[in-house]
């Protein structure tokens, strides 16, 4: 029996919101019993797209993070909340009716409320389409660009199972300790970036060394030819000292925290004074 899964990529995301609209399309209007009943055309979103907007101007980035439900919530034992053999988390549309406290068992808010029916409602990884045949779900048919990767992740040789493998995937919240089935490759970390500047010459620098350093270890790059540079997926609340070095001009040294996301501004370097 299978064990499905989906790892989403946050770097290929570009916030195209396919994977929502072909949800929306899937379950607006449209009961699958046993499996689910008709989503609303408001106020739910099984599949949420959220946008996160990181640094300041001028140096902002954007990350886009799909959301479905983490197939993780637990179960109940009038059989209202159950998981399949694959690992599927169904809500069942008859026995959950009225039970509306199933909502606050997910941490992640991804169980709604439909008023209308009286029952709870979240994304069922399309296991009606599965039993179908299907190969996935419809969020990830309709992704363009590849950030949703779906799978049996007990099969080495499925691609799900091989980005799990590769290590580089984590929970979304690993704080909740919930084993869920859906987790993210390059989740937005913090970063610290800036621009160099020969200060004699008023021109970008390019090619000056900076090196990113903290108790541990050091991390060093290179400034593009605008100046630039950057260090990505660095951890919240730590301290650094960015040393920035180029021959003929005077070294700089800044302490920095990432308590948030940190562009250090231009940073002038000064020619040093010929010895005579």
């Amino acid at each position: 029996m299978a064990r499905y899964g989906i790892v989403v990529d946050v770097t290929r995301c570009n916030g195209c919101y396919n994977c929502f609209l072909a949800c929306r399309d899937e379950y607006c209007g449209n009961d699958y019993p046993p499996y689910s009943l008709a989503q609303p055309m408001t106020g739910q979103f099984w599949m949420r797209v959220i946008e996160r907007e990181r640094g300041k101007y001028p140096k902002v980035k954007v990350a886009y993070m799909a959301v479905p439900c983490m197939q993780c919530v637990k179960m109940s034992n009038d059989g209202a909340v159950y998981r399949r053999p694959d690992g599927i988390v169904l809500i069942d549309p008859v026995k959950s009716k009225g039970q509306k406290e199933i909502l606050t068992s997910c941490p992640y808010r991804v169980i709604y409320w439909n008023e209308e029916k009286g029952i709870p409602q979240k994304c069922s990884m399309c296991a009606h389409l599965l039993d179908q045949g299907w190969k996935e779900p419809r969020c990830v048919e309709a992704c363009p660009t590849g950030t949703l990767v779906f799978g049996d992740l007990d099969d080495p040789e499925s691609e799900a199972s091989k980005l799990l493998a590769s290590k580089k995937t984590e929970a979304l919240h690993p704080e909740y300790n919930m084993k869920e089935k859906v987790t993210y490759i390059g989740l937005p970390k913090r970063f610290v970036a800036g621009t160099v500047v020969f200060g004699d010459i008023d021109e970008c620098a390019e090619n000056v060394t900076v090196t990113l350093i903290d108790s541990r270890k050091k991390k060093t790059t290179k400034t593009n030819n605008f100046g630039d540079f950057e260090f990505e997926d660095l951890p919240e609340n730590k301290e650094y000292t960015v040393k920035i070095e180029s021959p003929g001009y005077a070294s700089q040294e800044s302490n920095v925290k990432t308590i948030t996301d940190i562009y250090m501004g231009e940073i002038i370097l000064k020619k040093l004074k010929n010895k005579k």
